[in-house]
């Protein structure tokens, strides 16, 4: 495979011509990091792919910017066979090198100072760090022992070796270092603390937070807060995990709230919204009730969408196409109502508060936000 070539068309696409990322990015074989992914089919179901067998097709994938989904529920690409079909969320992906880059920035490394990349993954930043920086400064670590192990050996047969840590960052990481930067979204709250930490005295964390898509980074201080910013920049990436796969979503309360009467039926004010890829108002509806999840399908001209929360509230919206929808809602917190006072801010005001947002993280890992007469705070116990 001709592969430099096609690294250097990649970082062309996704860095600057005087950025130092570039060379990086045009000298590292991606597509020995995967030999295996997974991609949706016309039908949704997941199938192998093995790049080895099908080189042009490895290239084409490999040097395209793009994530590459390399673990599905517990089965990795690595260990699945043909035929196979995995059932489950992502979890685990190569991601697409422009992110890895905007992250890297957002992390503003310098030369000798440690970084710590949360979320090993298929070890593309660990490697543009590798490169840049030179491996004795960079530690990878991830939840997942083989994640670990495979980065590990591929990224030394590039001749990159840096420290490999298998390690739940939620409950302790180990060492200190100067630069965090997340590939994995992090939960305020508890989880938040070793990640804190760990981060030294004037270092620097990028991040974003879970289930949303903002990207948070800011400066250690000596009182062990971390002062910063949402930036004006947005990523979406898997949830930190401490187990072997995510805890199962909340299916039986997504079953009834896609059935039940509920115990009010109004009519809302805003057409069925995809949540999930509406990503600031997602964001939005994550701080205003964490822990929310969001499902969304159609029929035809048909659209339905979905919320459901922890505390048993739920809410569902149909409508034909970008008619005023029916609302079902249940439980203590009235969902639809929480995400259409969203909408109506983002209609009066023009723009939601989150981006360009001034946060604060204290040491117990909760994350308070502010900007202008508002603020709200994430993680709180």
């Amino acid at each position: 495979m001709n592969w430099e070539s096609k690294a250097s068309t990649l970082a062309n696409r996704v860095t600057d011509p005087d950025s130092r990322w570039l060379a990086p990015v045009a000298r590292v074989p991606r597509h020995e990091l995967i030999p295996k992914w997974w991609e949706l089919d016309g039908s949704e179901q997941w199938v192998l792919r093995d790049g080895p067998s099908d080189p042009e097709a490895w290239a084409k994938a490999a040097y395209a910017d793009r994530s590459l989904i390399t673990r599905v529920g517990t089965l990795h690409a690595d260990h699945a066979e043909a035929g196979d079909h995995p059932e489950g969320v992502p979890t685990s992906s190569a991601t697409l090198p422009s992110l890895i880059v905007r992250m890297l920035r957002h992390g503003r490394l310098g030369t000798g100072l440690p970084i710590l990349d949360l979320g090993t993954g298929a070890g593309g930043l660990t490697a543009y760090a590798c490169h840049r920086l030179g491996d004795a400064h960079v530690t990878s670590v991830d939840v997942d022992p083989y994640l670990v192990s495979a980065a590990g050996e591929r990224l030394a047969s590039m001749g990159y070796h840096p420290k490999m840590v298998t390690a739940d960052a939620t409950e302790h990481v180990p060492g200190s270092y100067d630069r965090i930067v997340s590939t994995v979204a992090l939960a305020p709250g508890p989880g938040l603390r070793p990640i804190l930490e760990a981060l030294a005295t004037g270092g620097r964390i990028a991040t974003t937070l879970a289930r949303t898509s903002l990207i948070v980074t800011g400066w250690k201080h000596a009182s062990g807060d971390v002062v910063g910013v949402i930036e004006r920049d947005m990523a979406g990436f898997m949830l930190t995990r401490s187990g072997d796969n995510y805890p199962p979503p909340l299916v039986e309360l997504f079953a009834l709230a896609k059935e039940a009467e509920g115990e009010s039926r109004t009519t809302g004010r805003y057409p069925v919204l995809d949540v999930a890829n509406a990503w600031e108002i997602r964001s939005m509806l994550e701080v205003m009730a964490p822990g929310v999840e969001v499902g969304y399908a159609t029929s035809g001209r048909e659209r339905t969408a979905v919320l459901v929360h922890p505390d048993g509230s739920w809410a569902r919206a149909s409508a034909e196409w970008i008619n005023p929808p029916e609302v079902h809602q249940s439980g203590p917190r009235k969902l639809w109502e929480v995400l259409e006072r969203i909408r109506n801010r983002l209609n009066a005001e023009g723009a939601l508060p989150l981006l360009g947002a001034q946060v604060r993280i204290t040491p117990d890992g909760a994350c308070h936000l502010s900007r202008g007469q508002w603020d709200a705070s994430m993680g709180v116990q």
